[in-house]
């Protein structure tokens, strides 16, 4: 036998296996985190998430019931903003540009969100609009954007006052006729799952900022 052969004994081998196996094991922890991390957004802090134009309350606001109608004639009350989140957009099918580009906005956004996100979110025009914006309409209307958009109506001074709960107030412009138009703001409400007020976007909205600023949210709240 050569005199500088080493021998190994059964124990040493073990040994040597296990640190290999160990050394396998921890390698591919981190390449499970490098792609979780390649996958997963990272999370925005309320301070973060203000300079992207999401304002959040310190508590959460509740709000009074209301009966409201939607787009196929059933009640929209309270009940019906509970069990999921809620994005709430004040609006009018006469609109020429806000509207129509915030609902696209907001059908975008459903596409770029996780599933299970999207199955625990609903979208919601509230028309600031109520002798046009019968619930025909709406339906009419918002099809072509997404066909789970809910549309919200009613009688004015019901729609008022539920605007007015969610800092969102509108008022119809003089002149115009048939033709007029309506003052309404342009954030995005956010309620939450026990239907309460926790805040809202203000714009301008892009998709993907939008994207991360409400998965955040739902994180902080």
């Amino acid at each position: 036998m050569s005199p500088d052969r080493r021998v190994t004994t059964p124990a040493q081998r073990r040994g040597i296996w296990l640190t290999v196996i160990a050394a396998l094991a921890f390698s591919a922890l981190l390449l499970v985190s490098f792609i979780h991390g390649l996958n997963t957004a990272q999370l925005l802090s309320e301070e973060e998430l203000q300079e992207w134009n999401t304002w959040l309350f310190e508590r959460p606001r509740e709000l009074a019931d209301m009966e409201l109608v939607d787009q196929h004639g059933r009640v929209f009350d309270h009940q019906r903003l509970e069990g999921q989140w809620s994005l709430l957009f004040f609006g009018f099918t006469h609109c020429p540009d806000i509207c129509p580009a915030t609902l696209a906005q907001l059908t975008q956004l459903l596409d770029a969100l996780p599933d299970e996100v999207v199955e625990d979110t609903q979208v919601v025009l509230v028309s600031v609009d109520p002798a046009r914006d019968r619930p025909e309409r709406l339906a009419e209307y918002l099809t072509p954007f997404h066909p789970d958009f809910v549309g919200v109506t009613g009688e004015f001074m019901a729609l008022q006052g539920f605007a007015t709960q969610l800092g969102s107030p509108f008022v119809k412009l003089p002149g115009g006729g048939e033709d007029y138009h309506v003052e309404h703001s342009a954030n995005i409400v956010l309620i939450n799952p026990r239907g309460h007020f926790v805040g809202f976007f203000r714009p301008p909205h892009e998709v993907d900022r939008l994207a991360l600023a409400y998965q955040s949210v739902r994180a902080l709240r």
